[in-house]
């Protein structure tokens, strides 16, 4: 979303709950017993931005999508985790390349982050999914499970848009446009979605997230296995932040094809944060850049949260002084 469909009210109260969402999810984190948690999370956040960054055109409609990427996050990390790091590609995108407004960040949290980390996931693709790995299951929960976050999503902006009352978009037309543009994005990326997790299904079943993970597997066998993984992402990472500006679609993505469709307007203004240094991924070298910021922002954050706790375990007793 772009501030000019935010209201100031809007944005402090989205803004509040976002940041609340964040600090359970910190206190969540926290909790995870996983060796590889820390890198896993600055890669896959690494690769989710890259993804983010390819358009693709939905046939028909001269629109366009990208991808979310908080079910793919999800089974891997879990929701507290994905959320933590789908936060982190938004903030950054928001604050170094003005995609998404500064006002409107509270929003695009919930908007994109909650709804598919901490609502799909756990509703949709938890109960669908189960504890099989069986690929139509797999399948199944993640094109139902991306469909319902992007329709909630879009119902959000749409909500969010009215209760601002700073535009003049009719709301029963806009989510008429809204949701099934939605729809068919929410299909796409399902299905991408699958794809990634059958082919790690199948040949490292180990990295998907479970409730209750198996600790017994030796050390080296892990770290090995999770080595692969991170390499595996990393190439993929720079494969699509480079290739971006090629493989992008230049059509209008979903919500500016509906706000064209109901007013006409093609492009919503919004101020661009005085942090931004690549407004509009204005440079070739954007992805990759824009991969690095995320994955050391969240390498930064894990590594702190996890080092407090370590300094916690080890602090000495005071009982009987």
């Amino acid at each position: 979303m772009a501030d000019a469909l935010v209201s100031p009210a809007i944005a402090v109260g989205t803004g509040a709950i976002a940041a609340t969402l964040i600090a359970v999810a910190a206190s969540k984190v926290k909790q995870i017993q996983r060796d590889d948690i820390i890198p896993l999370m600055g890669v896959m956040g690494a690769f989710v931005f890259a993804a983010q960054m390819i358009n693709f055109s939905i046939p028909g409609t001269g629109s366009s999508g990208h991808v979310i990427g908080g079910i793919l996050l999800s089974a891997i990390l879990g929701p507290w985790a994905a959320f933590i790091t789908l936060c982190s590609v938004l903030i950054i995108q928001c604050l170094v390349f003005a995609d998404g407004g500064l006002l409107a960040l509270g929003c695009n949290i919930l908007n994109m982050a909650a709804t598919s980390c901490l609502i799909a996931y756990p509703l949709v693709y938890r109960p669908i999914a189960g504890k099989s790995q069986k690929p139509w299951r797999i399948t199944l929960a993640s094109i139902a499970a991306s469909i319902i976050a992007l329709e909630i999503g879009a119902a959000g902006v749409t909500l969010e848009t009215e209760l601002s009352g700073i535009t003049a978009l009719p709301t029963s037309i806009f989510l008429a446009f809204m949701l099934p543009i939605h729809l068919a994005i929410g299909a796409i990326e399902g299905i991408a979605t699958a794809a990634v997790l059958c082919f790690i299904a199948k040949y490292r079943p180990e990295t998907l997230f479970s409730e209750s993970l198996n600790q017994e597997k030796s050390a080296s066998e892990s770290k090995g296995k999770g080595r692969n993984i991170l390499i595996g992402f990393g190439i993929a990472t720079l494969i699509f932040a480079g290739a971006f500006t090629w493989l992008a679609s230049a059509n209008p993505d979903g919500l500016e094809w509906s706000i064209e469709k109901v007013s006409g307007i093609s492009d919503m203004p919004s101020a661009t944060p005085a942090t931004a240094f690549m407004p509009d991924y204005d440079s070739r070298f954007a992805g990759i850049v824009g991969a690095l910021i995320v994955m050391v922002m969240l390498w930064a954050i894990t590594t702190i949260i996890f080092h407090r706790i370590h300094a916690a375990n080890h602090q000495p007793s005071s009982k009987g002084k």
